[in-house]
């Protein structure tokens, strides 16, 4: 499975997006905000198959930490999140850099579906369509 870097400053969606994501099998590494999110990844030189990163954060913004890593890791997929509808604007100029924003809140479902999409699984695609026309 997949090696996925959050960046959430709020512990309790981080630790229940992470929660989430190793009942999918990944590799969940956390950073409580977006400086700490800069230092793992260059420690462990950019080896994240997925960043996840809320927008709004102390210190570094989810913005401004996708900059930071298309900089250093230019093939380094990044997914944000946010719950503020100016910020999801904000972002709209990150299209070259990031994959998607995903809205809070989110159900487990969606964040694991928005994942499996970063990721490009296959099945995700067969999931959306199930979620859509069944609920």
């Amino acid at each position: 499975m997949a090696r996925i870097l959050i960046a959430e400053d709020e512990a309790g969606v981080r630790l229940l997006v992470a929660r989430a994501l190793r009942m999918e099998g990944h590799e969940v590494v956390m950073a409580e905000d977006g400086e700490m999110a800069i230092d793992i990844l260059a420690e462990e030189n950019g080896r994240f198959d997925l960043v996840l990163s809320d927008i709004r954060m102390p210190a570094l913004t989810g913005i401004e930490l996708a900059y930071a890593a298309r900089t250093a890791f230019p093939d380094l997929p990044i997914l944000l999140m946010t719950g503020y509808a100016e910020q999801r604007e904000a972002a709209e100029d990150l299209r070259e850099i990031i994959l998607g924003v995903v809205d809070k809140p989110f159900t487990l479902a969606e964040i694991r579906l928005r994942v499996a999409q970063a990721l490009r699984d296959p099945s995700a695609d067969e999931d959306l369509f199930l979620m859509r026309r069944y609920g």
